[in-house]
């Protein structure tokens, strides 16, 4: 059997952003259920849900304060059934994000965890008595700002939180935190559930010993907002004891038909790349991870082959999941402005090279319609680092505004409330309604259609070209097809020689004409010939 999530395209839905249908300014789940007909068709293969689960939402859901039950802002639990129901009518899977690496300071584990040293649960979060000083037990920082320790008077203990300090990290040194969070997602997948997305999956476990990170070798931050680049950090996440955990939680996911598992690795660079080898190496631990590897500013040739080989030469037997866009950073019309020709090329640039990866593609609510990052105001800011450290940090309010769904209605036609973030002319002008023969979304449903018909697009056996910037190129090969796919990653227009007969196919922004293959800024093609094409620049 052919599992469902190979060479599938996954739609990211954020919930507080999709539609709003009781008028309070959130996004819902009957507003998602209403709206599911426009994710399937696109063509798409399934959705992938932000948190939806109890939470004080001080950092959006992902704090959960109960693992068992749908956050009142967003409905009921019989609204998420129903939502499973009209996903599955449509042909669409549906994974919901997991967030197990932390709960909420409101959680009922933690609030037992930290009323004593011997209560039942005293051991199910990281807690560490203070250096003798009373400082924190070690260097660790925490993402958004200050050490990753939080001084708790009651216990007299420090907590360890990755993230906000009413993030506390549980201890899954723990056995019985184990099977309590085994518990939480067997009781998903009762439900109906196709998988999950694991949120921060290389943060599950922390150095036992507690020791502090060395300093790293480059000091670049890698968020902004904090320290946390500048440590080399090999003991407060992506522990070896991490693979134990995965290979139980697949043990799970495989006593059920068709389950599917991606983790998001919490790393940069090449060691990113490395954690998703590891992580889907063999058949007992996960399906899928992706990484933060495409989704920082680097755009260019050189960057996004490496990418793909050091996953290919890593993980041989591993899959890949690969996006542009998400909830997390700049959304990739802005992030890469400064190579395009303009929105609408660097959108479409953007889509025709996505679609022709291996693997598993991931597109972000929105992406199809070309949307830029938001500007915002800072008393219109609602993400924790950029209250904390504006104007310096932006923050990820930009990409997370919401769906624009009808140009003149109230709030682009997202609620008839106030929205939680404000939807802004630049946005509304790309409204669904608006997106016509030609547009961004059309072009969107045409790619996928491609991407599904051609057999070569499918598998992962991917071949690069050795060219100069800005030039992207490599031939995808199956039996019964022979694609080269050639990207210009500049704004300025350039020509190529080509070696045989070929014939453009799928998208196109390209021409062919005796033996030399023009690309304007930002253009794209892929060429199919009976053998692989090359390809030369004089």
């Amino acid at each position: 059997m052919t599992e469902w999530w190979r060479d599938a395209i996954i739609y990211q839905i954020y919930p507080r952003s999709f539609q709003d249908d009781d008028g309070d300014g959130v996004g819902d789940l009957a507003g998602i259920t209403r709206r599911l007909d426009h994710v399937a068709r696109l063509g798409v293969d399934a959705i992938w849900l932000s948190p939806i689960f109890a939470s004080p939402q001080k950092d959006m859901g992902y704090d959960v304060s109960d693992y068992l039950a749908i956050d009142p802002l967003f409905g009921t639990l019989p609204e998420f059934e129903a939502l499973i129901t009209r996903a599955h009518e449509l042909g669409l899977k549906i994974i919901t994000d997991q967030v197990l690496s932390h709960t909420s300071d409101q959680h009922e584990w933690f609030r037992e965890s930290r009323a004593s040293r011997d209560n039942p649960r005293a051991d199910w979060y990281v807690w560490a008595d203070p250096q003798p000083d009373g400082s924190p037990p070690t260097n660790w920082h925490s993402h958004f700002g200050g050490p990753a320790w939080e001084f708790d008077p009651g216990r007299g203990q420090y907590y360890l939180h990755h993230f906000l300090a009413s993030q506390p990290d549980l201890n899954f040194h723990n056995p019985e935190v184990v099977e309590a969070i085994l518990g939480t997602c067997k009781f998903w997948l009762d439900k109906g559930l196709d998988g999950f997305r694991l949120d921060t999956v290389n943060y599950y476990f922390h150095d036992d010993q507690l020791r502090s990170n060395p300093p790293a070798e480059t000091r670049p931050q890698v968020m902004a907002t904090d320290l946390y680049g500048m440590q080399h950090n090999i003991y407060n996440k992506s522990r070896p004891e991490n693979l134990g955990f995965l290979e139980k939680l697949r043990a799970l996911t495989d006593q059920y038909d068709d389950i599917m598992m991606v983790g998001e690795v919490g790393e940069m660079g090449h060691r990113s790349i490395e954690l998703m080898g590891e992580y889907t190496a063999g058949t007992k631990r996960l399906h899928m991870t992706y990484s933060f590897a495409m989704l920082g500013p680097d755009f260019s040739a050189a960057h996004f082959r490496s990418c793909i080989e050091g996953f290919q030469k890593g993980a041989p037997d591993g899959h890949p999941y690969w996006s542009v866009s998400n909830h997390d950073v700049p959304r990739e019309v802005t992030r890469w402005a400064e190579y395009a020709v303009s929105e609408d090329d660097m959108a479409r640039l953007a889509c025709a090279m996505l679609m022709s990866f291996p693997g598993t593609i991931g597109i972000y609510q929105g992406e199809e319609l070309g949307l830029s990052e938001t500007e915002l105001t800072y008393d219109e800011l609602t993400d924790p680092p950029a209250l904390r450290f504006w104007p310096a940090v932006k923050g990820r309010d930009g990409c997370r505004t919401p769906m624009v769904w009808e140009k003149d209605a109230p709030n682009a036609g997202f609620s008839t409330g106030t929205p939680w973030l404000p939807v802004k002319a630049p946005q509304a002008a790309r409204a669904v309604d608006q997106q016509g023969q030609g547009g961004i979304m059309a072009f969107y449903k045409d790619v996928i259609a491609y991407r599904k018909s051609s057999p070569a697009l499918s598998g992962t056996k991917t071949d690069f070209i050795d060219l100069p910037e800005p030039i992207l190129a490599f031939h995808r090969i199956a039996a019964e097809q022979v694609l080269t796919c050639v990207f210009n990653l500049s704004p300025d227009p350039l020509s190529l020689n080509v070696d045989r007969d070929c014939t453009p196919v799928g998208p196109v922004n390209a021409h062919l004409l005796d033996g030399v293959l023009t690309l304007p800024g930002n253009g794209f093609v892929y060429l199919e010939a009976a053998a692989p094409v090359e390809l030369s620049k004089d």
